[in-house]
């Protein structure tokens, strides 16, 4: 197949790309930069920049993956806010104005999105079904960004919402959880009851093939495993995997005093199954926490 990633630079692009070059197949990465790559299927496509001609270089692509967007793990200042929402809608509307130019439409699109679409519960489950939104930043950006990505669908194209739970492996958020268990200071984030509905970096790619391979998948697919964990059991998980104590707790206050409006990524959660991909039948090589986190911490 020939495969478009945009944000295939990122964390989670690495992984797909890589995942895809084992299979064989061409991929092409879309990127603001002039890059070449010494990979006979790896391939670099300019865009977003006045002289750059993507689709010219994309006719007759099978999928295309839309993982673009300024990260959100940066302090929520009212620019950041701004830069977070725009350029996923930038990305997203140059997505559409590629897909609707080419001659031989893709088979399906795969817009990356967040379980933060359904706003934060501790007592609520959501699966694909919900019809809820929230109404905090996270929720609104998500909400945004799928009315976006809604446009490429009235093409004529295959469209789905994979909706991210934390990523875990060796870079993105779970580096700076094991941070403070390494140091000695591990315990209790906020009341600990707050749900974190999660899934190993693995599972995650595996899970965009399936979407791929399968034909009666589109709109909302929740990407997290299917057994979330309230946040001190995710604690005592970390601390039982590498050996260090859960006991030293971090008050609401003092972490709202510290990320603002972001802390919400840490007092906040969802409790969020993957309803349409247990349907389908896939298969989580990691459904618990525990083998997951031994999996990241000794790779």
């Amino acid at each position: 197949m020939k495969i478009a990633i945009s944000g295939g630079t990122g964390f989670v692009g690495k992984h797909l790309t890589d995942y895809f070059l084992k299979q064989n197949h061409d991929v092409y990465i879309l990127t603001r930069s002039e890059k070449t790559s010494s990979k006979k299927n790896l391939h670099y496509i300019k865009w977003l920049t006045d002289q750059a001609k993507p689709a010219t270089h994309l006719e007759g692509v099978d999928v295309v993956i839309n993982l673009a967007g300024k990260s959100i793990n940066d302090r929520w200042t009212d620019e950041a806010k701004r830069q977070i929402i725009q350029s996923r809608i930038e990305a997203t509307k140059a997505m559409y104005s590629i897909v609707s130019s080419l001659e031989r439409k893709p088979s399906v699109f795969i817009n990356a999105s967040a379980i933060g679409i359904y706003g934060t519960s501790k007592d609520q489950v959501f699966t694909e079904r919900s019809t809820e939104h929230g109404s905090d930043f996270l929720a609104e950006t998500v909400d945004v960004w799928e009315k976006e990505a809604k446009n490429i669908q009235k093409l004529g194209v295959r469209t789905a919402f994979t909706r991210f739970g934390i990523v875990l492996g060796e870079e993105g958020a779970l580096p700076k959880m094991l941070l403070p268990y390494k140091l000695f200071a591990g315990g209790k984030l906020g009341s600990g009851t707050q749900w974190m509905s999660w899934i190993h970096i693995d599972d995650l790619v595996r899970m965009i093939d399936h979407v791929i391979k399968t034909p009666s998948l589109s709109g909302p697919v929740n990407v997290t495993a299917p057994n979330p964990v309230q946040m001190n059991e995710f604690g005592k998980t970390i601390a039982k995997t590498i050996n260090r104590p859960h006991w030293l707790p971090a008050p609401s206050f003092a972490i709202k005093a510290i990320l603002g409006e972001m802390s919400i990524l840490l007092l906040e959660g969802q409790k969020v199954l993957p309803e349409k991909a247990v349907e389908t039948s896939f298969t989580f090589t990691f459904p618990h926490l525990q083998p997951a986190l031994e999996d990241i911490v000794k790779s």
